[in-house]
């Protein structure tokens, strides 16, 4: 727990989606950005001189420096297991973008290590924070809806296919599994508020439609320990589009966006009980990515715990790891627990 009333923070990596978490951050309620670093020190030197925050010569030298109570990792993502426990071990809240890691061993590791130190771990899946899928969540759980027996979603764009070939974004060993870690782990994650724990996973990844050679085309049969299934879809050759849908065995909910999250025009939510007609919800704009960033920090200084529980963050990246492992051998894996 903090002393303050906003939870003064450093930003770790300025790629595209660091300064755009260095930008909503100005906007939060509850955060401070004292300061930020990146390996291109240019780069760094550029933005946080734009944005009116400190530049941070080093990770070590945030994780020295006493004004600075938690760290917002914008890094590759074979570099996050390392960086938590680093920031835990120094004293310091941890807000990481997702993937949290890329393997199971590593994800137990992580939160053991903030739980060791008593910090607040939260990871960047915003898609829980939106209007419409919380609505959606909280019918699948009250049992309006029966027992949730198949998700269905697909979260799918082009924005990489202008992206050079040498960004870690695109790499077999920071990405696996084509647009896995991209858009694909977020309707894993989002699996895991449905139905729990995986228990198996088969998994195909293609390249069809563009020059990515990690692949463009991500397909997805889970099954839970609790019984349901979902069918995952991430495509990283064809225009926006998402959709989030659940059925059960008394009724239906779908949620679909009307533009990119990025760029959100806001929700449609149609809803279905048996013996019911079909109901419409209209959700406007709303930044789930800076309520993601609220929670943490009202976490980390004593308010409402956030929302997002640890078992869930190691089940999706257990899930994770039987992907990857299904990409590759062409069979269906078991997931690890």
């Amino acid at each position: 727990m903090t002393t303050s009333s906003r939870l003064r923070v450093a930003v770790i990596g300025l790629g595209w989606w660091g300064q755009t978490v260095v930008r909503y951050l100005h906007q939060a309620r509850n955060i401070e950005v004292l300061c930020a670093c990146d390996l291109n020190t240019d780069l760094a030197t550029r933005f946080t001189q734009s944005e009116g925050i400190g530049l941070a010569p080093s990770f070590e030298a945030v994780l020295t420096d006493p004004r600075i109570e938690g760290v917002v990792l914008c890094t590759p993502h074979s570099m996050h297991a390392e960086q938590i426990v680093a920031a835990a071990q120094a004293g310091k809240h941890v807000f990481c973008e997702k993937p949290l890691t890329l393997t199971r061993a590593d994800a137990v590791r992580a939160v053991a290590a903030v739980n060791q130190h008593g910090r607040v771990l939260a990871v960047g899946h915003e898609r829980r924070f939106e209007a419409p899928i919380q609505r959606a969540m909280a019918m699948i759980h009250s049992g309006e809806l029966g027992k949730p027996l198949q998700m269905e979603a697909n979260f799918s764009q082009d924005k990489f296919l202008g992206m050079d070939p040498n960004n870690w974004r695109l790499s077999a060993n920071e990405a696996p599994a084509g647009p896995m870690t991209a858009t694909g782990i977020h309707l894993l994650d989002l699996s895991m508020g449905v139905f729990g724990e995986a228990h198996t996973v088969y998994a195909s990844v293609k390249q069809l439609g563009s020059h990515l050679v990690n692949g463009d085309t991500l397909a997805i049969l889970a099954t839970y320990k609790g019984g349901g299934h979902a069918l995952i879809s991430a495509i990283l050759a064809t225009p926006f589009v998402g959709r989030f849908a659940v059925y059960g065995s008394q009724g239906w909910v779908e949620v679909r966006d009307k533009s990119h999250p990025e760029a959100s025009t806001g929700w449609v939510l149609t809803s279905c009980v048996r013996g019911q007609e079909p109901r419409t919800e209209v959700f406007e704009p709303h930044p789930a990515v800076l309520a993601n960033l609220e929670a943490f920090a009202d976490a980390a200084l004593g308010g409402a715990a956030y929302p997002v529980p640890q078992s869930q963050m190691i089940a999706n990246i257990s899930a994770l790891e039987a992907v990857v492992k299904s990409t590759r051998s062409g069979r269906v894996e078991a997931v690890e627990s």
